[in-house]
């Protein structure tokens, strides 16, 4: 290992000592009027990152890869390395980078920061008052070198498999519209109502729950406890009642015990339960545009036994199926495919970050 050759330890320094940061107030966007058609992308140091692109052409912070920055958000503490030029959301970031005649690697500062475990406490501003006192080991600047190596082509192989996957949803969503668009096909459409039944989810507390293994199931595509008894079991479509979410599909095939939400059951010989889902869900925006209510708002089983749907054959609904489930392990489950293989690499990265970023501290004495 690297630290072997530093068998009596490095010294430690404070990420004061070795960066500098300034204030964001110069390259502050003056317009939200962002256009993916413009150059110059508006960051936030969190974790949306670019949140559009402007056509500003001054207060620009001029990047790249010889002259890279850190955009530090002064109250999460999140942060991005950035090597090209940009403007920013608002002032509550700093911008860093490192101080001259220091000898270190900047982008090893960077990885030594992502080791870096805290969790602000309190809305304050922190990289005078807590962050920048943090100590980094300082290796020779050699060492420094071979670790940036190193992390880096593990983040240009991850780099590398996030923009696979991200074609292969595009590949997915363009495939996914042309196997569910049936306007102007030669095909029955009736309500679910007529081919299916819908059933209204039991009225239910969380102070209700029992110790049991069945998911509680309202209006999220997750459990929200577990029950000692169900009320659905096979395949079934649930739709959110009410809230943020009404209107959300989801798709279950297990026993679970139903509360704030309805379900949808097709008549299996005429319409599959997971072809209803795939076509409800790729009409998600139009669920939730269903709502009603100017309160909490909410969605009513009642319009969704009037709401049309194509009825294919059982065989070309079936053939959609499996498609979609193929696309859909691909881009989505995080168990295979792609986001498997990229959780993987990322575990990886952050087990050989810390091994690497590991070093004894010198001894004064």
């Amino acid at each position: 290992m690297i630290q072997e050759l530093c068998p009596e330890g490095v010294e430690f320094k404070e990420l004061g000592e070795v960066l500098q940061y300034e204030q964001p107030t110069n390259y502050i966007v003056t317009s939200t009027k962002y256009d993916n058609c413009f150059q110059t992308p508006v960051l936030t140091a969190g974790q949306t990152f670019i949140l559009g692109y402007t056509n500003e052409v001054n207060g620009i912070y001029h990047a790249n890869k010889n002259k890279a920055v850190i955009i530090f958000d002064d109250f999460t503490t999140s942060f991005h390395w950035v090597d090209f030029n940009f403007k920013v959301k608002s002032s509550a970031m700093k911008l860093i980078s490192p101080r001259e005649n220091v000898g270190i690697n900047f982008r090893f500062v960077y990885y030594a920061m992502k080791c870096i475990i805290y969790s602000p406490q309190d809305h304050a501003r922190q990289w005078i008052s807590v962050y920048s006192k943090f100590q980094i080991p300082i290796p020779p600047l050699h060492i420094q070198e071979e670790i940036v190596k190193t992390l880096d082509l593990f983040t240009e192989l991850e780099a590398e498999l996030e923009a696979e996957l991200e074609a292969r949803k595009t590949q997915y969503t363009y495939y996914r519209d042309e196997l569910l668009r049936f306007e102007g096909k030669d095909v029955e459409w009736k309500t679910l109502g007529e081919v299916g039944e819908i059933k209204r989810g039991v009225a239910f507390t969380k102070k209700q729950a029992k110790t049991g293994s069945y998911p509680v199931v309202a209006n999220a595509p997750i459990p929200i406890c577990f029950h000692n008894e169900a009320n659905r079991s096979g395949e079934c479509i649930v739709i959110a009642r009410s809230g943020a979410n009404a209107g959300l599909v989801s798709y279950w095939n297990e026993e679970i015990f139903l509360t704030d939400a309805f379900s949808i059951h097709p008549n299996n010989i005429v319409l599959k339960a997971k072809f209803v889902y795939f076509y409800l869900k790729n009409l998600q925006n139009e669920m939730h545009l269903m709502k009603n209510g100017g309160g909490v708002p909410h969605v009513r089983a009642s319009d969704f036994e009037v709401y049309k749907i194509p009825i294919p054959s059982i065989q070309q609904q079936e053939r959609i199926i499996k498609i979609l489930d193929q696309f859909d392990g691909l881009v989505n489950d995080i168990s295979i495919g792609l986001p498997a293989e990229i959780q993987a690499r990322r575990k990886q990265y952050e087990y050989y970050r810390n091994k690497l970023l590991t070093f004894k501290k010198v001894s004064n004495g």
